[in-house]
């Protein structure tokens, strides 16, 4: 008896110490895996996933959406308990019992994973998938496994089971890049959360175990046998009745035909959007969960485009840049280029096969083989020619580089794109509020792409040229009037005046005239009047912030401006002389509501409104008479400058209406000569021209507001002077007041006329005169 006794004392002490030994062992485990893991607590206030930052238009259209993991994060309070049953009945059903660990689940999963040598399944709850998604990697190991467990188990005591389930159901991956159930339903089924009905949330919560797989989109077959399961499982588990199970049963599956569509007309303003939200919040931009509400209005915007790849189309046909290619030489592009080529560089290259299969060319670039994928060139290729009826081998090709030649597999060719024709951009901005309302950058609208409002900067030609003349008007060195001789470069007498000392021939031109025809002579004065320092200063004082200097060729415009830079300009003309910064971004939110935007400066007085005014008459001379005469057509008043570099390497239209200002620039990117014949009023006019219809279309006309401080006087038009009591080829000027001739033009010395009786003294002659000058009108 004895003996047994000892022996159960024995057995039960071994039993101790075994007991005690696994208590240690699992101490020693849990105390070794616990190194370095994360802090649950944090959790609680710090739970930031990544989400989606929407970019909008005015009027809330999508524009865009930036992310790294495309998800909205919801509220658990605005998700409906239905759809909360659906996937606690796929995936956890007791997870309000629970404490975060299913320990027959466990003891499944490590059979499995036992028998197939490695970790094959996990057996987790929705606390388990929580920590695995939230807080560690998708490593599979029986380390990452262990660490879970741990974390689990702090987590159910660190949040609730509310709190755990939100971050489950917002973090949770249901395919096509979707992340959580708000993103998903929006994708699916084109609706918020707290809007899907009990079968589709059975549906969303069947995909969970394979998204990809079992996809509606992919598979309806698959998606709705999954469906069933869970709609059988929430009746099993008692989360339904079966009157309900069954309705949603037999509810036909209803896809979204598209759901929340990003609109590929302005991706111009992504880069704007993600400058401002840095600006705003700091590295927490990359994070998202932003709405970011833009200025751009998109029935506009659409015409912008529209008119850039009708204008730039139409320069193709001009210069004959239309398939077939046959030449082995164009003029227009230079010379073939040897040596070895750069990447993201422009050449010119030979083509050395045609692959019709592949619809690809390879084309010899200096000593670098390159290939062009001809389906992807739908500017150049619209009409999807295969290779070889859309060129001819050994004619030759503008390439742009897109791989580093030094880098490249020996291979394969490095990849090249058509570069046959040049960029445009086109900027629209309101004149009252300096709200961008259309920003065209390049032809293609490819997100990413290069801005060429904003991130380019180009010699603005004649366009710079108001700007001096405005300071002119404002500094009282020229008036409209003022009269400027050059020796004519005509061998007869007509189309000059003969100058009375020496009898040579010379060209009398105001100043009205001179912007009109866009005369470079009466530019070259009229800067050396004003003064190269003073012109500088006032471009500045106008909104220019690109570096200039106050030599002789600022004022044919020979200095780089961004079309942004000379849209602010313009901008102050048309609204009579205030100048403020163009305003790309109106509104930013977050999950909690607005956010206070950076203070924006003040509207500031630029200019006096009267100069404003008069410049904006002088600038509609442009249209009415100039070298934009062709815009007379759009039957409103507008004023403008053409405007075309050295070489036509630019070309441009800056102008406005009295209700939105417009500048577009065309030229190539490495600056290459547009061709012959091209020049702003021929390459970028009738882009501005095509889009000031379609923004004026339907609007009633308004004049430019004249305000005070400007008269009118009749003037003589062969001094200039005022006209003569009861002359009549007189022609009628405007004037800032105080500016208008004094002096009455005299008679022509070849005319005698006896004085009639009662003729006025020569006091009143000059009094009666000076009543020509019309009062202002309000």
């Amino acid at each position: 008896m004895a003996g047994i006794w000892r022996v159960l004392i024995a057995l039960a002490l071994l039993g101790f110490l075994a007991i005690m030994g696994g208590v240690v062992a699992v101490f020693m485990v849990v105390t070794h895996f616990s190194k370095d893991l994360p802090d649950v607590s944090k959790l609680e206030k710090e739970y930031v996933p990544p989400q989606v930052t929407r970019i909008l238009a005015r009027d809330d259209t999508l524009l865009a959406h930036v992310f790294s993991e495309r998800r909205t994060v919801v509220p658990i309070e605005r998700i409906p308990d239905h759809v909360k049953s659906a996937f606690l009945a796929a995936e956890d059903a007791g997870f309000f019992e629970h404490e975060g660990l299913d320990y027959l689940g466990l003891v499944r999963a490590m059979v499995v994973n036992l028998r197939a040598g490695r970790v094959r399944q996990g057996g987790s709850t929705i606390t388990q998938q929580v920590v695995k998604n939230v807080m560690l990697d998708s490593e599979r190991s029986y380390r990452r496994k262990i660490r879970e467990t741990i974390l689990a188990y702090r987590l159910e005591q660190t949040l609730s089971k509310e709190q755990i389930l939100g971050m489950y159901l917002n973090h949770i991956y249901l395919g096509h890049g979707r992340y959580g159930v708000e993103e998903a339903g929006r994708y699916l089924f084109g609706k918020h959360v707290q809007e899907l009905n009990v079968a589709e949330a059975a549906l969303l919560a069947g995909i969970v175990a394979a998204p990809e797989r079992y996809s509606p989109r992919k598979d309806e077959e698959k998606a709705l046998i999954r469906r069933k399961f869970v709609l059988g499982q929430m009746l099993k588990k008692g989360f339904m009745t079966e009157p309900v199970y069954r309705a949603s049963l037999a509810a036909p599956l209803r896809l979204a035909l598209s759901t929340e569509t990003e609109s590929d007309i302005a991706p111009e303003m992504v880069g704007h959007a993600r400058r401002a939200l840095r600006k705003l919040v700091g590295e927490r931009a990359s994070q998202g969960g932003f709405t970011v509400k833009t200025t751009i209005d998109p029935a506009l915007q659409v015409a912008a485009r529209q008119a850039v790849r009708r204008g730039l189309d139409n320069y193709l046909k001009r210069q004959k840049l239309k398939p077939p290619f046959t030449l082995k030489k164009r003029r227009l592009w230079g010379k073939i280029f040897e040596g070895t080529p750069r990447r993201h560089h422009i050449y010119v290259g030979t083509v050395v096969e045609r692959n019709d299969d592949e619809g690809r060319l390879e084309v010899q670039v200096g000593n670098t083989l390159g290939v062009v994928l001809l389906r992807k060139e739908e500017r150049f290729n619209p009409t999807h020619l295969p290779p070889t009826e859309f060129v001819g081998e050994g004619a030759v090709l503008r390439v742009r580089v897109m791989d580093d030649p030094q880098s490249a597999d020996d291979e394969e060719p490095v990849r090249l794109s058509l570069e046959l024709g040049p960029q445009a951009a086109l900027i629209a901005i309101d004149p009252r509020t300096r709200e961008v309302l259309a920003a065209v950058g390049s032809y293609e609208a490819l997100s990413g792409g290069l801005d060429r409002t904003v991130q380019t900067k180009r010699q603005p030609g004649s366009t710079f040229k108001p700007i001096v003349y405005s300071y002119g008007l404002e500094s009282h060195l020229l008036t409209a009037a003022t009269r400027f001789e050059f020796p004519s470069k005509k061998s007869r007498p007509q189309g000059g005046d003969e100058s009375p000392a020496g009898g040579q021939l010379v060209d009398v031109l105001t100043l009205r005239e001179g912007i009109a025809t866009s005369d470079n002579r009466v530019a070259a004065e009229s800067f050396q009047r004003v003064g190269g320092k003073k012109a500088v200063a006032w471009a500045k004082n106008l909104g220019i912030r690109s570096k200039i200097a106050p030599t002789a060729s600022l004022m044919l415009g020979a200095y780089e401006v961004s079309v942004a830079e000379l849209a602010g300009v313009f901008s102050v003309f048309a609204s009579g002389g205030t100048f403020r910064e163009p305003l790309f971004i109106s509104e930013i939110h977050n999950g909690a509501g607005p956010l206070p935007l950076p203070l924006r400066p003040s509207e500031r007085r630029a200019m006096d409104p009267a100069v404003a005014f008069l410049t904006t008459n002088l600038l509609e001379s442009v249209v009415s008479s100039g070298t934009a005469k062709r815009a007379r057509s759009l039957g409103r008043p507008l004023a403008g400058k053409t405007g075309t570099t050295n070489r036509a390497k630019d070309a441009w239209f800056a102008g406005f209406s009295p209700d939105l200002v417009a500048v577009v620039w065309v030229g190539y990117d490495d600056a290459l000569p547009l061709g012959w014949g091209e020049q702003g009023a021929v390459s970028a006019l009738p882009i501005w021209m095509d889009f000031m219809k379609a923004a004026h279309q339907g609007k009633a006309k308004t004049e430019f507001s004249r305000p005070l401080g400007i008269v009118e006087a009749k003037l003589d038009p062969k001094t200039g002077l005022l006209a003569r009591y009861g002359q009549e080829d007189t022609l009628t000027e405007l004037f800032l007041a105080g500016t208008e001739p004094a002096e009455i033009a005299p008679l022509p010395v070849e005319v005698e006329i006896e004085p009639p009786t009662g003729a006025l003294s020569p006091e009143e002659a000059k009094t009666r005169a000076q009543e020509i000058i019309v009062a202002p009108k309000p």
